[in-house]
């Protein structure tokens, strides 16, 4: 049974890790990092030098950029950070930026002002370190680490005959914001109050605790369902939303719950990924697994009549499960988010179907044996094809475990308890792909050479 400081540690982790967030997480952490880094000069930077780890190289390369008009990748994204970035705004670092601040990256782009590297001696696989040197040669810094929005205290030694200004401001407070942490944490450091979880704790935590301290999950509904609705309306990326609700899709999917789920899923995607300019809920630090953790559960809760308790705490399964996961993943991995997230979404959607905890943990373990190895390859347009995929499975993975069917330890990398199975899925996608990794960086980054 849960202490009361288990669940309050838990309510708390569960109010960080679903966030709103605009654009693909990877280059607004990036714009971010240059918005802040920008305050602190105090003026619109001559140059600005950017090193980042592979992943969020991998993570920015092809996806569309927020007010930008359909451009992709992070030169715009740096551009607009450093021109219209608000670094209190986190994640919605660039919610105000107007067609004037658009105008105006362009030409800065235009103008070779951007360096941006792969970096070679921080081996976390979340790290941005922007410097912005100002016209009269002074400098400003700012390193993200760990997660998307964890500003450091320090950042790696300059090369030699350059001078490190300070990070901070003196006297000026340049960013208060509860959603931008400044606190200096490594991403394999356990946070204050963060509770180590456990499948049963999540379970526990989700069908027990009040109504009213999880009632606020309903805002990733309220804003990812507005997500998928401007991606029905507009034609974003590869248009699978709109493909698989089209006559077409219906001819060939029918009608039903499920080619209701998959659509609605895929059509916030097409829209994120494209660079639509509105928020989703992002689950840790990602908003196609914030989607993939709501809507599929959101959908389901409306097609099969449950009730908005129900929903609440199915809601809160999906998300707290995806956030379990990433424990032990960690924030950027070789194994595609969607593999996460709707693992969590097969959990609400079992309990939706009056699944128990034992039904829950039998559909995790389908969802491990069918998902396992599915490769990340940087945040773009497709990425809507792979959500669609795991949400698929986790509805059939969830019609079987309502039926007590999963597979069993006999099988694979499955164990008989959950919480192992869960974790031989995270070393594998935290250690066993690392050179899976490296490969695919090395493939993306030398297309045609």
């Amino acid at each position: 049974m849960l202490t009361e400081q288990e669940s309050k540690e838990m309510l708390a982790l569960l109010h960080r890790e679903v966030v709103p967030a605009i654009g693909c997480t990877e280059p607004m952490a990036v714009a971010l990092c240059v918005a802040r880094a920008t305050e602190l000069l105090g003026e619109r930077p001559a140059r600005i030098r950017l090193s980042l780890s592979g992943n969020i190289l991998k993570n920015a390369m092809g996806v569309g950029i927020p007010g930008t008009g359909g451009m992709i990748g992070l030169p715009i994204a740096v551009a607009m950070g450093a021109i219209g970035g608000k670094s209190c705004l986190g994640l919605e670092v660039l919610r105000d930026c107007t067609p004037a601040d658009l105008e105006a990256a362009k030409r800065y782009m235009s103008e070779d002002r951007i360096d941006i590297k792969l970096e070679q001696q921080d081996p976390d696989k979340l790290y941005i370190h922007a410097t912005v040197t100002a016209q009269d040669g002074r400098q400003q810094e700012a390193c993200i680490k760990g997660e998307h929005t964890h500003f450091m205290d320090s950042a790696p030694a300059l090369p030699k005959g350059r001078e490190r200004s300070p990070l901070k401001n003196e006297g000026t407070i340049i960013c208060q914001d509860d959603s931008v942490s400044l606190a200096p944490q490594s991403s394999t450091d356990k946070q204050d109050g963060e509770v180590v979880l456990s499948l049963s704790q999540v379970f526990e935590f989700a069908t027990t605790m009040p109504l009213d301290d999880l009632r606020f999950i309903l805002e990733a509904k309220r804003l990812n369902e507005a997500a998928a609705a401007d991606g029905l309306r507009e034609n974003y990326g590869h248009q699978l939303g709109k493909t698989l609700c089209s006559p077409l899709g219906k001819g060939i999917m029918g009608d039903s719950i499920f080619s209701q789920v998959l659509s609605e899923t895929s059509c916030a995607c097409d829209a994120r990924m494209a660079g639509a300019k509105i928020p989703v809920m992002s689950n840790s630090g990602s908003g196609n697994q914030g989607i993939c953790a709501t809507m599929p559960v959101v959908v389901f809760a409306r097609e099969n009549h449950n009730t908005e308790e129900e929903l609440i705490r199915a809601l809160t399964l999906s998300h707290l499960t995806a956030i379990y996961i990433k424990q032990s993943l960690g924030t950027l991995s070789a194994l595609c988010g969607c593999v996460v997230a709707s693992t969590g979404s097969s959990c609400g959607i079992t309990y939706l179907m009056g699944g128990s905890y034992e039904q829950v943990a039998h559909s995790v373990k389908n969802m491990i044996a069918n998902l396992t190895g599915m490769i990340c390859d940087g945040a773009k347009p497709s990425c809507a094809l792979k959500l669609t995929t795991g949400v698929s499975t986790a509805v059939m993975s969830a019609m079987l475990a309502i039926q007590h069917k999963y597979v069993t330890a006999a099988e694979g990398i499955i164990e008989d308890d959950v919480d192992r199975s869960i974790h031989n899925l995270t070393s594998i996608g935290s250690r066993g792909m690392d050179e899976t990794d490296r490969f695919v960086l090395d493939i993306m980054t030398h297309k045609g050479s």
